[in-house]
C-alpha cells in the first residue's frame, strides 16, 4: 500500500540525518578530552528534589486509567502557576494536561484546524527555522504550510505580516515559538500585540509555544495568551507549555494546552479518542512541580552562568547574537554541514547543522550558514565545549587565537 504523499514528502528527521552526516567519521580528541554531543535539547540540570518522594506516594495510581484532561488537582497547579506567571485567571474546563507538548501541538491542529478556510484549501504559518512538529501537524490535516523565515534581518523571528492578504486570509493558523527554537529570539509585548490583532483582522489562531518561557536572561517574556487577554482578544490564542525545560523533566511528557473554553472543548474530545492521557502518578508529580518555584530559580540562574560564558568566549566572532531566552546557542558558520562534520572531526563535537531544521524555500535555506548548540550541559563542560568549539570554527578560519 502506498504511503499518503502529504507524509512521504517529508525530510528525514534532523537527527538520524546528523548520523549519516558522520558516519566514518572518528571523533578528534586531544588525550584527556572526552566527546561532547551538544545537538539535542534534553536538560542535564538537576530534577527537583521533591519527585521521588511525590512518585513513591502515588504509585497505586498506576493501577487505575488517568482522567485525558488531567486531575483537577493538577488543573489547579496549573491555573495557579498561570495566574502567578502572567496574572491570568484560567478555568480548569480551559486547561488540558498533556503528554509532553509535542503531543498538543499536533492534536490541536487537527482539532482546530478547518477543512476549508475562505473556500480555499487552508494555510499553516510556520517560523522557519522551526520545531518540525508544526510541519507534521500541516501534513496532517492537508493544509498548506507556509514557511517564513526568521532570520537575523527580521529580529529571528516571522513577519507574519508581510505575507500577502490572500495568504493570510485562508491561513487557519500560525504557529510561533517565544523564546524561539533554535534562535533564542524573544517575542515582545509590541510583537505579540501586532501579531494578534492581525489574527484578528484575518480570522485566524495563534498556537503559541512558549515551553522554554522559564529560560531568559533579563525580564521574564511575555505570554501570548496573556496579551491577547489584555486586548479582549482571548479566543485567538491557544498557548502550550510543559516541565520539560521548565523543570529539567523531559522524560517526564509532561505538558499543558489552555485556551478558550470553546477551543478547549474540541481539543478535549479529540483527546478522548486518540489522545495518550499522562498516568496518575505522573500526574501527581506534576502537580507537586507546578506548584513550585524554587527548583526553576536554581535552573535559570545556571543557564544565565551559561550566558555569561559563552559571550566572553564567543563574544567577538562576526554575526555572534547574545541568546535572550532558551539555551540553544544560533552560531554564524559558512556552511552548517561542514562545520559539523569538521567540528567532530577535529575536536569531538557534536552540534546540528541549522539546515535540518529548516526548509528551503525559493532556493534558499535560512538555516544553512548556522549551527544550532545546545548549552544543557555543567557550566565547566560549557566553557570547555565552547572554547573547544571556537578554536576549530572561528580561530582556525580567522587565524586568531
Amino acid at each position: 500500500m502506498a504511503i499518503p504523499e502529504r507524509f512521504s514528502n517529508l525530510p528525514e528527521y534532523a537527527f538520524p540525518r546528523l548520523r549519516t552526516l558522520l558516519s566514518g567519521i572518528e571523533p578528534g580528541l586531544k588525550q584527556g578530552e572526552s566527546p561532547m554531543v551538544l545537538t539535542i535539547g534534553e536538560p542535564r540540570h538537576q530534577m527537583p528534589d521533591f519527585l521521588g518522594r511525590v512518585l513513591a506516594e502515588n504509585l497505586a495510581g498506576f493501577a487505575k486509567y488517568p482522567t485525558n484532561e488531567g486531575m483537577p488537582a493538577l488543573l489547579d497547579a496549573i491555573g495557579g502557576w498561570l495566574g502567578r506567571r502572567y496574572d491570568l485567571d484560567v478555568a480548569p474546563e480551559r486547561i488540558m494536561a498533556l503528554n509532553g507538548t509535542r503531543e498538543g501541538l499536533f492534536n490541536a491542529a487537527m482539532a482546530l484546524c478547518p477543512e476549508q478556510k475562505n473556500g480555499q484549501r487552508p494555510a499553516i504559518l510556520i517560523p522557519n527555522p522551526f520545531y518540525q512538529v508544526y510541519a507534521v501537524a500541516a501534513a496532517a490535516v492537508q493544509a498548506d504550510p507556509v514557511f517564513v523565515a526568521a532570520t537575523p534581518a527580521s529580529g529571528n523571528l516571522p513577519d507574519y505580516a508581510a505575507l500577502p492578504a490572500e495568504v493570510l486570509d485562508r491561513t487557519a493558523i500560525a504557529y510561533l515559538c517565544s523564546p524561539a527554537n533554535p534562535q533564542g529570539a524573544i517575542a515582545d509585548r509590541d510583537y505579540l500585540e501586532r501579531l494578534i490583532g492581525l489574527a484578528e483582522r484575518h480570522d485566524f489562531l495563534i498556537f503559541a509555544d512558549e515551553c522554554y518561557s522559564e529560560i531568559y536572561r533579563d525580564a521574564p517574556p511575555p505570554g501570548a495568551l496573556a496579551v491577547a487577554t489584555q486586548m479582549g482578544l482571548a479566543d485567538r490564542v491557544v498557548m502550550f507549555n510543559s516541565l520539560s525545560k521548565r523543570s529539567n523533566l523531559p522524560g517526564l511528557r509532561s505538558g499543558f494546552v489552555a485556551g478558550s473554553a470553546e477551543h478547549l472543548v474540541q481539543i478535549r474530545r479529540l483527546r478522548s479518542y486518540a489522545g495518550a492521557p499522562l498516568p496518575l502518578p505522573l500526574q501527581a508529580v506534576s502537580e507537586a512541580a507546578w506548584r513550585d518555584e524554587d527548583h526553576v530559580i536554581a535552573s535559570r540562574d545556571l543557564y544565565r552562568r551559561k550566558y555569561v560564558i559563552a559571550d566572553r568566549v564567543l563574544g567577538n566572532v562576526p554575526g555572534y547574537r547574545p541568546v535572550q531566552g532558551g539555551f540553544f546557542l544560533w552560531l554564524p558558520v559558512a556552511d552548517g554541514e561542514e562545520a559539523a562534520r569538521r567540528l567532530w572531526a577535529r575536536a569531538g563535537i557534536q552540534v546540528l547543522p541549522g539546515a535540518y531544521l529548516s526548509r528551503e524555500v525559493d532556493g534558499g535555506n535560512p538555516g544553512k550558514e548556522f549551527i544550532r548548540v545546545a548549552l544543557v550541559a555543567a557550566p565547566e563542560e560549557t566553557e570547555a565545549a565552547l572554547t573547544r568549539l571556537r578554536g576549530v570554527l572561528y580561530d582556525e578560519t580567522t587565524g586568531e587565537g
